[in-house]
């Protein structure tokens, strides 16, 4: 008698070799959005928050962490929630959207808002990220079937 594993055993390490596969092409595909959506806030907004985070301006710090967490709350809803790669890819892009208008909304309302955190506002910027969370958490709620 050889040292064989029982067939349970290898139908477990079947599924956890398809389960680290998938693991790994959602993780990637998140950090993708991510990545894709902060390069698009980036450009949206009128200033440059990575140059205004590198001189210490903490209402862009905590506006533009504000805007990350708004988008990756639902992300993280729609890769739980999904039934399939293409519905948590397309969730994912819906949530990216919405963070967008976000920014929008409130600019519109909020007109002085593009001036006052590049001149370091932190309760502008405290609210902005507010929003961004609070949104996102909306958006992620939203996102159950």
């Amino acid at each position: 008698m050889g040292h064989r594993l029982p067939d349970t055993v290898h139908g477990l390490l079947a599924l956890s070799a398809a389960g680290i596969a998938n693991f790994a092409i959602y993780l990637l595909t998140a950090l993708v959005l991510t990545a894709l959506y902060l390069a698009i806030f980036v450009r949206v907004t009128p200033y440059n928050e990575i140059q205004l985070i590198r001189a210490g301006n903490a209402a862009a710090a905590t506006s533009l962490s504000g805007a990350l967490l708004g988008f990756a709350i639902p992300l993280a809803t729609a890769i739980i929630e999904s039934v399939s790669f293409l519905d948590m890819l397309l969730w994912g892009v819906i949530a990216l959207l919405v963070q967008l208008l976000v920014f929008a909304a409130a600019c519109r309302v909020m007109p002085r808002l593009t001036q006052d955190i590049p001149q370091g506002s932190t309760a502008e910027g405290i609210l902005l990220a507010s929003l961004h969370v609070a949104v996102g958490l909306l958006n992620a709620a939203c996102m159950t079937y």
